[in-house]
């Protein structure tokens, strides 16, 4: 529990800290990853919140090894509410109303998976067949790709209104939710006795090539959307379809058995539902004011 409290700070940390660096920096693109890298890098503030989500990583680290997946994503979104409070506070970004009663609905229907638990009843699963794993994950890679391409080709017309970023999100939730069974895959991979065993046990499991995949595609993806988008917004629509994701499908791929009680069952589906339905009816494009751009992105070609 500590840890999961722990990952859910520097999270939100490190997105805010990643999105106040990035309105100073000249507009960023996916279509020039080498630039988006370069600048970003040259950035002490970003670099300060790429430290924390990597804290944050190994924290997580720690509760796929002690909780099961459903039980640790419930603990995980509950820092949407920190991350709010954070944007206000250093951003100053301001969510509408509509916004507000939408994430206020996702913490609902994620305090409904979390009460859908027990403790002792719950199994930790470590591993998953590795064809199952591939079956999933390779498929959401390329959706979260082709959505994010299309949010791109929309946000280029002129004539659009400003987006809220709710396809980023979706898009980029989708890789970091491949992300996090990787990471689920690791932890399981590291009980392993002797550090060779536990290195050569990882590197024959496809966890690391997927870890490796996701954190390239979804550094440059997320680093673009959250310049062009409220984090405030953004972020929660990720780190919703990322815990759905992981609870669902990493659920079902881990082994880890359903609530057998018809109560609590009841409660994971509907919260699982009701999460995806406040998605889906999000509104799509952006009438909150947005803080005047710097001079130096101003002056950027």
């Amino acid at each position: 529990m500590a840890a999961a409290l722990l990952a859910n700070t520097l999270y939100s940390l490190g997105f805010v800290l990643e999105k106040r660096a990035l309105t100073s920096l000249p507009e960023v693109s996916i279509r020039q990853p080498a630039r988006l890298l370069r600048l970003v890098i040259g950035s002490p503030l970003w670099i300060g919140g790429s430290l924390a989500l990597a804290a944050g990583f190994a924290a997580q680290l720690v509760v796929y090894r002690t909780l099961p997946i459903a039980a640790a994503q419930g603990i995980f979104v509950s820092g949407l509410v920190l991350l709010v409070l954070l944007s206000a506070r250093l951003l100053g970004e301001e969510t509408s109303g509509r916004e507000r009663y939408a994430l206020g609905a996702i913490l609902l229907a994620l305090l409904m998976v979390v009460l859908s638990l027990r403790e002792g009843s719950d199994t930790v699963s470590q591993d998953a067949p590795y064809p199952l794993i591939l079956l999933v994950c390779v498929p959401s890679l390329a959706a979260g790709v082709w959505l994010y391409a299309s949010a791109e080709r929309r946000t280029r017309n002129r004539h659009r209104r400003p987006t809220t970023g709710v396809e980023y999100g979706v898009a980029v939730g989708l890789l970091y939710g491949v992300s996090s069974l990787a990471i689920k895959g690791v932890a399981g991979r590291l009980t392993t006795h002797g550090i060779g065993g536990a290195v050569l046990d990882l590197l024959s499991s496809p966890y690391p090539y997927l870890l490796l995949f996701t954190g390239v595609f979804g550094l440059v993806m997320s680093q673009a959307a959250l310049q062009r988008c409220r984090a405030s917004l953004i972020v929660p629509v990720c780190t919703t379809v990322t815990s759905l994701f992981t609870a669902v499908l990493g659920t079902l791929s881990f082994g880890e058995a359903l609530p057998d009680q018809p109560l609590r069952l009841a409660l994971r589906v509907a919260g699982t539902a009701l999460a995806v339905a406040v998605l889906l009816t999000m509104p799509k494009h952006d009438s909150a004011p947005r803080p005047s751009p710097p001079a130096k992105e101003l002056a950027s070609p």
